[in-house]
């Protein structure tokens, strides 16, 4: 296995590659003024990294959760699968889960095949992944085949994730493997993906439609594979015909309402203007691919509005890229390098001291009934921080912000659905006014950026919590509670 150096894309002066630093530059101050939420983006030029920058305290280092980017690794184990003759795009769905086929077989479940799983044209009309959720057994196969099909497959596009779970439930079924493990040897290790990780769903089959964890990197590599049309090194190690069909115009998805998500859809790649094409995420995980200008754009992001970073993809990047090289610009190139050594998010303004504090500290406030189901806080404040302490049904836990810095720690309190496995995590906190004190948590590893404020009054706690962004409607959770 290459590792992560002996793949890296080598690194060139902007305007040896055709593309003006300033452009550059130019493009990470408007992220900065109107996107806020970047965490990382490395940009490639004929194969060569031209700028590359990590939002401190986002590291090269950490992985990201790519959500539905995802989608675009399970559909290139597809296309490993199939040539390797492990199966074909016209094979029916249901000859691969006898075990599951309902009792009842609709004339639109029969005729799906795996090519309308692939390009989101099932006949469902609706997303088929509430289902899997609600399914006492786990058997999110059977969940899939027995919501019904109402189109005809081929004729509707509906984006749904359920579908490339099956996607992945067949890799399974015809390779013996996990989708991340077929994908091991024939992907990740080449391309010097080292530790991804994937989420499973309960009977051991990966997500495949999300759950994919890598760096902004690997992602970067990941798209010029798709830009060299499946050929690393020297090696084709993805067939160039199965690039061109995955991120071809295979369906139409002209109804969607944002513009970037309408122009046509591929293989679990959506093509984009300006005969681009990309995986995406939630919040801004993008692995955008430029045919016409030879580059590739990695970005990671906590972002409500997607489309926006786009946007400025095309009015700042892509009118800069030239055929030939440029007139060296080594002031520009300097302040740009100045800048990308800089990139940070700046911790919690405010002040160290309250005169609150040294009352306050250390005692715990009874919790009254609530949705976050929390019994009781303690905050100790020190001229450092604080460290917050949270009790809830599964005990106490404890978690460290900093004053003026980023502290990292890990913490299980942010998790969806309870779990308690824990997360890296990093915070910050400071008075904003005596008496109330304001600290943000990142989930280093996601998109996720939660900001909680401690409001006291007397012998109470108003404790108000909002996150970033959501695929619930944002709202702010309040938790009243009395000191004991």
């Amino acid at each position: 296995m290459l590792t992560i150096a002996e793949n890296a894309l080598p690194h060139a002066v902007p305007e040896s590659q055709g593309i003006a630093s300033a452009a550059i530059l130019a493009f990470v101050e408007a992220a900065e003024r109107e996107v806020h939420e970047l965490h990382s983006f490395i940009l490639v030029r004929h194969g060569r990294t031209v700028a590359e920058g990590w939002w401190q305290p986002y590291r090269r280092q950490d992985p990201h959760v790519l959500f539905s980017l995802s989608k675009s690794f399970t559909s290139t184990a597809i296309g490993l699968a199939i040539s390797e003759g492990c199966l074909s795009l016209d094979d029916p769905v249901l000859s691969f889960f006898p075990d599951e086929t309902p009792a009842h077989v609709s004339g639109h479940l029969a005729a799906m095949r795996v090519r309308h799983l692939l390009s989101m044209s099932t006949g469902h009309a609706e997303d088929t992944t509430p289902y899997f959720f609600k399914r006492s057994d786990g058997d999110w196969v059977s969940a899939f085949l027995d919501v019904p099909v109402t189109h005809a497959p081929g004729t509707f596009f509906l984006y749904n994730t359920g579908a490339t779970f099956m996607l992945s439930a067949i890799v399974q079924k015809v390779t013996g493997l996990k989708l991340i493990d077929y994908l091991k040897p024939l992907l990740f290790e080449p391309l010097g993906i080292e530790n991804p990780t994937w989420e499973e769903s309960p009977r051991g089959i990966n997500t495949g439609g999300f759950g994919l964890s890598i760096t902004t990197g690997d992602i970067a590599r990941f798209g010029q594979l798709y830009l060299q049309k499946g050929e690393w090194m020297g090696r084709q190690i993805l067939p160039a015909a199965w690039v061109e069909q995955a991120t071809a115009y295979q369906v139409s998805n002209a109804d969607n309402q944002a513009v970037e998500w309408k122009q046509g859809y591929g293989y679990q790649f959506w093509r984009c203007r300006h005969n681009a094409y990309r995986g995406d995420g939630a919040f801004g995980q993008f692995c955008i691919v430029m045919p016409d200008q030879d580059a590739v754009l990695a970005i990671t992001a906590g972002v409500g509005d997607m489309q926006r970073p786009l946007d400025l993809v095309w009015e700042q990047l892509l009118p800069a890229m030239h055929s030939d090289p440029l007139t060296a610009d080594p002031a520009e190139h300097a302040r740009l390098l100045t800048k990308l050594a800089s990139l940070s998010i700046s911790p919690v303004p405010g002040s160290a001291f309250s005169p609150l504090a040294a009352r306050l500290s250390g005692h715990r406030f009874e919790a009254a009934p609530n949705d976050l189901a929390i019994r009781a806080f303690s905050v100790a404040f020190t001229d450092s921080g604080c460290t917050v302490t949270v009790g809830t049904a599964r005990g106490e836990e404890s978690f460290t912000a900093g004053f003026g810095v980023w502290q990292a720690g890990e913490s299980a309190l942010f998790n969806e659905h309870g779990s308690t496995v824990s997360m890296p995590i990093v915070a910050s906190g400071a008075w904003s006014h005596d008496d109330c004190y304001t600290l943000v948590v990142r989930l280093r590893e996601t998109p996720f950026v939660f900001t909680l404020i401690f409001r006291f009054a007397d012998d109470q706690l108003v404790f108000e919590s909002t996150v970033n962004v959501s695929f619930e409607p944002i709202q702010t959770r309040v938790v009243k509670a009395l000191r004991t």
